[in-house]
């Protein structure tokens, strides 16, 4: 987020406890800080990394071609742009992420910033060392389970969501990443609220990652760089006018 004023301000009114997680240096990300913080949300530095492609990374980017001091200094004027930072977590990525010496840079200092700041893995890539370089740091960290809306369709955003609750039921929690597409804001707007009733409770990710937390992790077992496919043989959810239906399936 941060970017987009309005779209911001539409998922800042999610339900619940749904964490917020920032892009440096854009136009709005200050402005909806401050609203997701005074709604008692909690915020993260979305932060850019350098990606196996040629993709956009925006302003402050960590790439490979810096030096320690230029890394340094681009993570301290990237955080001093979004208030209330709890947590930091990687914009893209896939290509900084799998570097251990890149990564040992950054929980090093952001050991040395804050002891209470968190991490938490987007998962890129399956290469990834990002949360294994975290933990070696004593950094409270964590890893993507499900990515939401890769496929922005109401009917895949349903289904991942749906996978992001089985996840949940199994392994004690999950934590999925989404975008403030009108898609993704308006499946959650409806489906957020029927957690309780499934038996899942919506927390902030920093009650996730901090050690007294005591929940078993989704992630003991990696996954693979491509989901495997869904296995539900109930409750497969359609949206029909913004109305989640339940119905059977054999």
């Amino acid at each position: 987020m941060g970017d987009q004023r309005q779209a911001g301000l539409n998922a800042i009114q999610l339900p619940g406890p749904v964490t917020y997680a920032f892009l440096p240096h854009t136009p709005y990300s200050r402005l909806l800080a401050n609203t997701a913080h005074a709604q008692g949300k909690e915020v993260m530095l979305h932060l850019p990394m350098q990606a196996m492609g040629a993709n956009q990374l925006g302003p402050g980017a960590l790439t490979l071609d810096m030096s320690h001091s230029q890394f340094r200094k681009t993570l301290h004027s990237s955080l001093a742009t979004i208030p209330h930072v709890a947590g930091i977590n990687n914009h893209m990525g896939s290509l900084l992420t799998r570097h251990p010496g890149h990564m040992q840079w950054l929980m090093e200092e952001i050991k040395q910033l804050d002891s209470n700041l968190y991490f938490i893995d987007s998962r890129t890539t399956h290469h990834t060392v990002a949360d294994q370089l975290a933990k070696e740091q004593e950094i409270p960290s964590r890893q993507r389970d499900i990515f939401l809306d890769d496929d922005p369709s109401p009917e895949a955003i349903v289904m991942q969501f749906q996978r992001l609750i089985k996840k949940a039921s199994e392994y004690g929690s999950a934590i999925g990443i989404g975008h403030p597409y009108d898609s993704t804001l308006k499946i959650l707007t409806v489906m957020l609220p029927q957690l309780n009733d499934l038996g899942i409770e919506l927390v902030p990710a920093s009650q996730l990652v901090h050690p007294s937390v005591k929940l078993r992790m989704a992630e003991d077992t990696p996954p693979a760089e491509v989901p495997g496919p869904l296995v539900f043989n109930t409750n497969t959810a359609e949206i029909d006018a913004g109305i989640i239906h339940q119905h059977h399936t054999h």
